[in-house]
């Protein structure tokens, strides 16, 4: 006998007494309570706890790429090697997240799988992620040059700040409020402090290190400037060895600055805070333009089309973000910026040196901003802003790694603890305006 069980009105409906003799039972969905489902559903992240989890992993991501990059500069690798190397992976990441995540399950009418969404008339979603690819990618080319000017901890808190200031804000409109605004703006004010302080420590810690070369000379040739090591494995302090370069030194300074890729000596360190202003204006935008493309709030889809899933809207934001990357990046071999030597296509290809960590970096990159994402539409993007937190981890990467502000100043230590003080103050109140999207 077939007897169907009906949930949507808690009914037994049961078929003609000509077919008793079949013992087949038929269970159909209860998809509006979640009860049963016909088959495996695509997997996304809806609960607050889990989009918690992917925003906590996407920090520790998104704030540890930076410090390979400045690694690589440091070691004298030209930015443009490295970051075509890093655009590569970063495209990887999204495809296997699209072809694995996005391809679970059964692909439904209100839920297409990413395969099947790709050949969808839902261009006008497809340009807000690509849009959002593009504004990014000129974020991130724009920070590898700040570093060198104003330090990894800095240009971090800098752009940082201004992208939950401006971007936070934008998500909370779009997303229909469903932050709790008690608290979410609170936590935007601590960060536009956090700015103010940032743009202290730096001023302060660019005093400190003109005290110390304050009359330091030296013939060519006095210091000695030991060779960088080649192995990947060993990070920046193995490659100083004589103790007239402890970090925080003079002598560090200068065999640093004849090391580096990008030379900042001489130069106005107004031209990295402009750096970090731009990107931080580019980063502010990415996160609307994507919340844009996943939940399509100014109705520009056809009717019946469904909304890009997280994961086709992340494939498209990459690929974006990855032509970007390629054009600007071999313009400037061959046309460089802030005095970097010429270089080519060809020279690029035989420049093995760090590429390893080049591609690790775009990895932890791709999956960090999908992680962004995938908690971002279950607790609103809003929240999902907290990632932006990833100044606390690469504050730490630069002071372990770097020797960024050892011997400076009391008056700058101070403001540095204030700085991160904030910071932490900012991400704990933005992650409590988490929200629910139904």
């Amino acid at each position: 006998m077939v007897v169907f069980i009906d949930w949507s009105h808690n009914l037994l409906l049961f078929p003609p007494l000509q077919d008793l003799s079949d013992n087949i039972y038929f269970i159909t969905s209860r998809s509006e309570e979640g009860v049963f489902s016909r088959g495996l559903k695509m997997y996304v992240v809806e609960s607050k706890g889990g989009a918690i989890a992917c925003m906590l992993l996407a920090l520790l991501f998104l704030g540890t790429w930076p410090a390979i990059l400045t690694l690589l500069e440091r070691r004298g690798r030209l930015p443009q090697h490295t970051y075509l190397d890093y655009s590569i992976t970063n495209l990887l990441a999204a495809i296997i997240i699209a072809l694995t995540f996005g391809e679970i399950g059964k692909s439904t009418l209100e839920m297409p799988n990413f395969l099947v969404q790709l050949s969808q008339d839902n261009w006008p979603s497809v340009m807000f992620a690509m849009a959002g690819g593009v504004v990014l990618s000129l974020g991130n080319l724009s920070t590898q040059y700040a570093w060198a000017f104003v330090g990894l901890s800095v240009t971090e808190v800098i752009t940082a700040s201004i992208t939950v200031v401006i971007g936070t804000t934008l998500n909370y409109f779009l997303d229909d409020r469903i932050n709790r605004a008690e608290i979410l703006f609170p936590g935007v004010g601590c960060f536009l402090v956090a700015v103010c302080l940032a743009s202290a420590v730096h001023s302060s810690n660019a005093a400190d290190n003109e005290a110390k070369l304050e009359g330091f000379s030296s013939k060519e040739g006095e210091l000695e400037i030991s060779t960088l090591p080649s192995k990947d494995g060993e990070m920046e302090d193995g490659g100083v060895s004589s103790e007239k370069a402890k970090a925080g030194t003079a002598e560090f300074l200068v065999q640093l600055e004849k090391r580096r890729a990008i030379k900042v000596f001489g130069k106005s360190t107004l031209i990295g805070l402009s750096i970090c202003f731009f990107a931080g204006v580019c980063f502010s935008l990415f996160s609307p333009a994507f919340n844009l493309a996943t939940n399509d709030q100014w109705h520009t889809l056809k009717d019946g089309v469904p909304h890009l899933v997280v994961y086709t809207a992340f494939f498209y934001f990459s690929i974006s973000c990855f032509i970007i990357a390629i054009i600007l990046n071999i313009t400037f071999l061959y046309y460089p910026v802030l005095d970097l030597p010429k270089s080519s296509f060809k020279a690029y290809m035989n420049d093995w040196n760090g590429r390893g960590w080049a591609l690790m970096a775009g990895l932890l990159c791709g999956f960090g901003n999908g992680l962004q994402f995938m908690g971002g539409q279950a607790a609103g993007y809003a929240a999902a802003d907290a990632v932006q937190a990833l100044p606390l981890v690469s504050t730490f990467w630069g002071i372990l790694l770097f020797g960024e502000y050892r011997k400076s100043s009391k008056r700058t230590y101070i403001l540095l603890v204030s700085m991160l003080s904030m910071f932490i103050v900012a991400v704990a109140v933005l992650m409590a305006s988490a929200g629910h999207r139904k």
